[in-house]
């Protein structure tokens, strides 16, 4: 399994490296490290960050249904960059634009802390969660509706939309540090996760209390997910389909799930963006869907079968 897993990950990468406007082809060194490079490296990141993020926290909430968006950093973090979108700053200095993103990832995540840190359980996770992504998405909303001219509101919601088309080097370089510390993060919460997945008074019986793990829970999330919407914007459902397509695989212990759903994550994404490239090809369309959008166009009747399961 761990072999088929692996062989499918590089010909997704040697697809992805090799795929252009007009089919596969060797580019040359230019095309190569300035676009594929990065496009390629970036949904491997996002991915494996959304992947595992989606794990440890529906093993660390015990809801199958739990996805990184709950904790609204996500959404900070699109609040910053559209920020920066609506003052201009993008324009005259590009980089801004994912510096703004996880400055905004960053605010979310210390505002989620402070909310949290008072009630210290799952449940008081989700309501603060819920608290900062709907704020986020007010003044979002309220941005959006304040917008200077058209161009500059159509840019920005191209940019909601979620993709890692058109990012160079400078955003992986950027991505790649926080991501990847936050997976750390959450890949070593394992043993903690599998113990507050038989419920939290059980897990304080076996250990150290659940309001630690709740916290280094949220760091991590926030690291991984934040400044993965920093520099591609808004993409959903990875967190919250991968770990359950694996789950009948891998089993139910959290702690085993981590490390397929981070691998997992970062196929799925990567294969959702060359299906994405291979549209333009096959279909009429005169550009490529965004990824966000067709990671929902793919999440949402997952979702809909799921409810379906649980329904009485």
């Amino acid at each position: 399994m761990v072999r088929l897993v692996i062989a499918a990950l590089l010909a997704l990468t040697a697809a992805s490296l090799l795929l252009g406007p007009a089919g596969f082809s060797v580019p040359d060194a230019g095309i190569f490290w300035q676009l594929r490079v990065p496009r390629t490296g970036l949904a491997l990141l996002v991915g494996a960050g959304l992947g595992v993020a989606g794990a440890a926290l529906q093993g660390a909430l015990r809801n199958k249904l739990a996805d990184p968006g709950f904790l609204g950093v996500g959404g900070c973090a699109a609040l910053g960059a559209v920020g920066v979108f609506y003052w201009g700053i993008a324009a005259a200095f590009p980089p801004a634009l994912p510096l703004g993103g996880l400055a905004g990832a960053a605010i979310g995540c210390a505002v989620l802390l402070s909310v949290f840190a008072r009630a210290g359980t799952g449940p008081g996770l989700i309501l603060a969660g819920v608290a900062v992504s709907a704020l986020a998405s007010a003044v979002l909303a309220l941005v959006l509706s304040a917008a200077p001219n058209p161009f500059a509101l159509y840019e920005i919601t191209f940019w909601l939309m979620g993709g890692v088309a058109d990012r160079g080097l400078p955003q992986l370089a950027l991505a790649t540090p926080p991501v990847v510390l936050g997976c750390l993060l959450l890949l070593r919460l394992g043993p903690s996760l599998d113990a507050l997945s038989l419920g939290e008074d059980t897990a304080a019986s076996l250990g150290p209390p659940a309001g630690p793990t709740l916290t280094w829970l949220v760091l991590g999330v926030s690291l991984a997910v934040g400044a993965g919407a920093a520099v591609a914007g808004g993409i959903g459902f990875v967190g919250l389909v991968v770990p359950n397509l694996l789950r009948p695989v891998v089993g139910e212990r959290p702690g085993a799930l981590l490390w397929p759903s981070l691998v997992g994550g970062g196929a799925l994404l990567l294969a959702a963006d060359i299906l994405a490239r291979a549209a333009v090809l096959l279909l009429p369309l005169a550009a490529a869907p965004p990824l966000g959008v067709l990671t929902a166009l793919l999440g949402a009747p997952f979702l809909i079968i799921a409810a379906r399961r649980v329904a009485p």
